[in-house]
């Protein structure tokens, strides 16, 4: 998939951000598909403590941000912490390009759609995961998908990597907390 990536982009503009410089923002309207030249994008959300999740850095040869080409608005921040040089088109020109095949490789957009999207899923467990305490683990999973349903939390404890014990330990403490 690395090479259709490239041909789409091939004749993009090239575009220099400086360390520290934003890319796009949480909640911008997705019109663009970006990939990084030189350098690395941060993609990034903040929690409500104030932290910060890291849910993908995109290197050199890599799309940012591919499964935001399904969506409307963008989920996270994109930032670089270095000089980064990264090639813009239009969403609905790669989306086209994927679509008809044009280099010879046809891949079907809903499956793109849908690999993008566990792509997604996939690489914001494992930063979930990389939090040392349950927690920040804890805070950071339902920061992003709510409480589950009844009978849920043991599936939370697994997708976050801690015991069931271990989840339920940490539950009872914000129980505790919450009535004092």
């Amino acid at each position: 998939m690395l090479d259709h990536w490239l041909t789409s982009f091939e004749g993009a503009s090239v575009r220099t951000l400086d360390a520290g410089e934003y890319l796009f923002r949480r909640n911008d309207k997705v019109e663009m598909a970006f990939l990084v030249r030189e350098g690395k994008v941060l993609l990034r959300r903040a929690l409500k403590d104030g932290g910060l999740l890291t849910l993908h850095t995109a290197k050199a040869g890599d799309l940012v941000a591919e499964a935001s080409l399904f969506a409307d608005h963008y989920h996270c921040d994109a930032v670089t912490d270095r000089s980064t040089k990264v090639s813009g088109i239009p969403k609905a020109k790669i989306l086209e390009n994927f679509g008809n095949g044009s280099s010879g490789k046809h891949l079907s957009v809903r499956a793109l759609e849908r690999t993008t999207k566990e792509l997604q899923a996939l690489r914001t467990r494992i930063e979930i995961m990389r939090l040392r305490k349950v927690t920040d683990r804890l805070d950071a999973y339902l920061e992003l998908n709510g409480p589950p349903e009844e009978g849920g939390w043991v599936h939370v404890a697994d997708w976050i990597g801690v015991t069931p014990a271990a989840l339920y330990r940490e539950l009872a403490k914000r129980r505790r907390d919450d009535q004092a």
